[in-house]
């Protein structure tokens, strides 16, 4: 994993993909992002793709 240092008004790029991640704000321990991103990209939030993965485990395979 890369591990990032910025501050708030900066920027993270991920150009190969179009991803653009800002600070938008800190406030104590919360942390407000906004991500720019192709409408091809999913971005979803970390307890999202659990969810979505452990409901997909649980759907009875066909046949």
């Amino acid at each position: 994993m890369l591990v990032l240092s910025r501050r708030e008004g900066e920027e993270i790029l991920v150009p190969d993909c179009g991803v653009t991640v800002k600070v938008l704000s800190v406030q104590g321990n919360k942390i407000r992002l906004g991500i720019r991103a192709p409408a091809e990209v999913e971005v979803l939030r970390g307890e999202l793709w659990d969810r979505e993965l452990q409901e997909a485990r649980r759907e009875p395979v066909p046949g």
